[in-house]
């Protein structure tokens, strides 16, 4: 992303998906009803908390909790389960966040702190709740504060038309990666002034044609799973550099991805940079991972 040869409009991970398109039919994913979108909600009738907090537990098979917040401080959500810590920034107006409750099923223990001064936070809200997914795909089918979109969203209309015809998740997830690839470009002038706690508009991205790596694996993943294919976005470290980067990976039950130097198994999630092959860097960039470093997934 950094480098003159990044900036060639060259593809050749979509010329190699599009030499194959599996036949199975998309029932045989099994992962998204038939029915369609999936959404994500905050019921305010069903939060527990106090004047300060509210948290929504009532969807949690469906992968994602949902927390509103009012202060005239910043606030910040904590979820922990099993050792892993992922931190975000909630809102302090009141408006509902949705976080993916990403790590499976088990016990869930939420922390909702209110800043104090410098750095150092304070506890308003806290609460351990067990939670058992309906499946494994659950956070990465639906809208959240690191892929927000809904069903009148631009890129998902869009992503709807793109899908049309497809007859397998592979055909779906082909075009959408073709069409994004061709339509937005990186934005080396956001990337020097992004700050921290930036969080992407997929619908933006989809306007404007340009974004950060951040950008294109949010619009990537609205996209896809307003679709149906699930999809995961990834934060993590890129060989030999270590440069810290997003990127996707996806599932599907067909036969696989096929780029021009690897080929998904079946039955696993295949991971796509898009930012690497929307910018002309080679295939070592997408694969089986052995140049990635994977230390978040939303």
């Amino acid at each position: 992303m950094r480098n003159r040869r990044e900036r060639n409009a060259l593809c050749c991970i979509l010329l190699g998906a599009s030499l194959f398109l599996a036949a199975m039919p998309l029932s045989a994913q099994g992962a998204v009803p038939a029915s369609g979108f999936l959404d994500s909600a905050y019921h305010a009738a069903e939060t527990e908390g106090n004047d300060k907090v509210r948290v929504d537990f009532s969807s949690t098979d469906e992968g994602y909790v949902a927390i509103s917040g009012k202060s005239a401080k910043r606030l910040k959500v904590q979820i922990k389960k099993d050792g892993a810590v992922y931190t975000y920034d909630l809102r302090s107006d009141g408006t509902p966040s949705i976080y993916p409750l990403q790590l499976g099923d088990g016990n869930y223990a939420v922390a909702v702190l209110e800043n104090i001064e410098g750095t150092k936070y304070a506890g308003l809200f806290s609460v351990t709740q067990p939670v058992k997914l309906k499946d494994q795909f659950q956070p990465f089918l639906r809208p959240s504060d690191y892929a927000h979109y809904t069903a009148s969203s631009a890129c998902v209309k869009e992503a709807a038309e793109l899908a049309r015809g497809e007859t397998t998740k592979i055909g779906i997830a082909s075009k959408i990666y073709e069409y994004i690839n061709g339509a937005v470009t990186y934005d080396y002038q956001k990337a020097k002034s992004v700050q921290s706690g930036y969080l992407p508009d997929p619908d933006q991205t989809y306007v404007s044609g340009k974004g950060i790596c951040f950008d294109y694996a949010a619009l990537a993943a609205a996209m896809l799973r307003s679709q149906g294919v699930p999809t995961k976005i990834i934060f993590g470290h890129v060989a030999p550099n270590g440069t810290y980067h997003a990127w996707n990976m996806f599932y599907t039950d067909e036969t696989g991805w096929v780029t021009v130097g690897f080929q998904a198994p079946k039955n696993s999630w295949s991971r796509l940079d898009l930012t690497f092959t929307a910018n002309g860097q080679d295939d070592t960039f997408v694969g089986n991972g052995t140049n990635y470093t994977d230390l978040y997934c939303y």
